[in-house]
């Protein structure tokens, strides 16, 4: 359970004891990225998170050698990023590279100096290590996936098609953004005969019918940014951001018609990727086209997560991601983790009882909700549930779509404000179906009984079930509970009732 975790030693009471720091060093085709870590866990927390936009990749295909200013730029990038992990005290670090370093004909000594300057071993990823890892980064991030993954960079784009948590099959393509751009001379044109060329080789594109393809890669990450402003979506949020395939098919042809400056939203977008955006565009087109996907999906963990993934232990690698981060959020901060774990088990016993029909994911969902309910009780009285909301709403979790996020957080909110919705932005409950919704409000309203009778102090709640026994909303306070009962706590009950179309009663002894 989250409880027998320890919270870090007296300078680091805001983070998990997961011992010294893990980081990751990515060399790819155009950026070059540290990120670290608070620790090799199901569901890692970056704590510091820098790119430079190097561009190793642009002149590879028609020079075959990484360009001498991309090479200085990277390896002060890579001063720097070592200096960083020594003042952090990383404990562990990886470092990769991908397509440019392992294509050009001077990688290899560009990874010689970039060794020394590191002070570490470099792994340059083969394009089948490549897509494994970014595949592994989608099993790590998107609950029970099912389709194919296309991981973007500047050199290359893997695809792996994807069930649940078994790798398929799997492809390495030249189509990075940069690699287009320099094959075609900066010509859309010249590059769409590549990309047709290389994509009728993927036979198993077409099994991709019907289901998901997650976009993974930070310039089709910058095109449904710009998607996302341009609709006026309401989470700013990329994991899980989820666009028919049909309007993302759509919003790819208008993207790679036009000049992206004369788009709306595009300042979105950074001043370095925006040259890339039509090859992007260009790509995803042709993949939707032979696919034939349900949905695009957006998954912002890739290859460093995957790699992540890939060295947790086989019983770390299939605890659920969510219920594993909000498992995190109640310990660091809740009063209470082990009363955060008996809600768990008392809303079980509610909701077995009641009658009321739940689906596994829904199941899942009222557990992490569980958890999240008293992250924001140092805010003032008046805001928790408007702050509680922005937490759960806006909050790096992985393992949820944002229907999920939204029933989160409604539910939590509700659980402080009550059932008024006057306070609430109705963007956001867009996201969640009216059924969603309805669940959101039970479980809000079962959560303020549960605070009211146990004060967010663990060992009531076991001791005082709520049930629906022959018709009838029981709540069970006897013996030393007994006093607990009150006016406040039969309203709070009578609400309940009200949404469930039960009688309401309280058993004291």
């Amino acid at each position: 359970m989250a409880s027998s975790r320890r919270i870090a030693g007296a300078a680091n009471k805001g983070r998990l004891d997961h011992g010294p720091p893990i980081a990751v060093i990515d060399i790819g085709s155009n950026s070059v990225r540290l990120v670290v870590y608070e620790g090799l866990a199901r569901s890692p927390t970056p704590i510091f998170n820098e790119k430079v936009l190097a561009g190793l990749g642009r002149e590879v295909h028609s020079t075959g050698l990484l360009a001498r200013d991309a090479v200085e730029r990277a390896l002060a990038a890579l001063r720097r990023f070592r200096a960083l992990c020594d003042t952090m005290g990383v404990g562990r670090l990886w470092i990769i590279a991908t397509a440019a370093c392992r294509d050009a004909a001077n990688g290899a000594d560009f990874i010689r100096q970039a060794e020394r300057t590191c002070r570490s071993k470099i792994d340059v990823l083969s394009g089948k290590r490549e897509a494994r890892l970014a595949a592994f980064g989608v099993v790590s991030g998107i609950h029970a996936p099912d389709g194919i993954v296309g991981d973007l960079g500047g050199g290359s784009l893997e695809l792996v098609d994807l069930h649940g948590p078994r790798l398929k099959a799997a492809a390495t393509l030249p189509l990075g953004g940069l690699a287009l751009q320099d094959l075609s001379q900066k010509s859309l044109k010249k590059a769409e005969k590549f990309v047709e060329a290389a994509l009728a080789d993927v036979h198993f594109l077409k099994g991709g019918s019907g289901r998901a393809f997650y976009a993974v890669g930070g310039t089709w990450r910058a095109l449904a940014r710009l998607h996302m402003r341009q609709t006026g979506y309401p989470l700013n949020v990329m994991q899980g951001y989820a666009i028919p395939a049909k309007e993302a098919l759509e919003f790819a042809r208008l993207v790679r018609r036009v000049n992206p400056e004369i788009l709306s939203q595009i300042e979105a977008v950074t001043d370095a990727r925006r040259p890339l955006l039509g090859y992007a565009a260009l790509v995803i087109e042709h993949v939707i086209r032979l696919s034939k996907p349900r949905e695009v999906v957006v998954s912002a963990v890739g290859v460093r997560e995957g790699l992540l993934y890939s060295a947790l232990k086989e019983k770390e690698q299939k605890r659920d991601a969510l219920l594993a981060a909000a498992g995190d959020l109640n310990l660091l901060r809740s009063r209470s983790p082990r009363h955060g774990e008996e809600l768990i088990r008392w809303t079980d016993r509610f909701m077995a009882s009641s009658g009321i029909d739940e689906t596994a994911q829904e199941k899942r969902l009222r557990h992490a909700a569980c958890l999240l309910a008293d992250i924001g009780w140092r805010a003032h009285p008046d805001y928790r549930g408007e702050q509680s909301l922005n937490i759960i709403a806006h909050g790096s979790f992985l393992g949820v779509d944002h229907p999920g996020r939204a029933f989160l957080a409604l539910a939590v909110f509700f659980r402080h404000v009550g059932l008024w919705e006057g306070e609430l932005s109705p963007h956001l409950r867009e996201l969640a179906s009216a059924r969603l919704i309805d669940r959101a409000r039970v479980l809000g309203a079962s959560l303020r009984v549960a605070y009211l009778i146990s004060a967010a102090m663990p060992g009531v709640l076991p001791r005082a079930p709520l049930t629906v026994v022959r018709g009838q909303l029981v709540l069970a306070l006897k013996g030393p509970f007994s006093a607990l009962a009150g006016e406040r706590v039969y309203n709070r009950l009578r609400q309940l009732g009200r949404l469930i179309g039960r009688e309401v009663v309280t058993v004291s002894s």
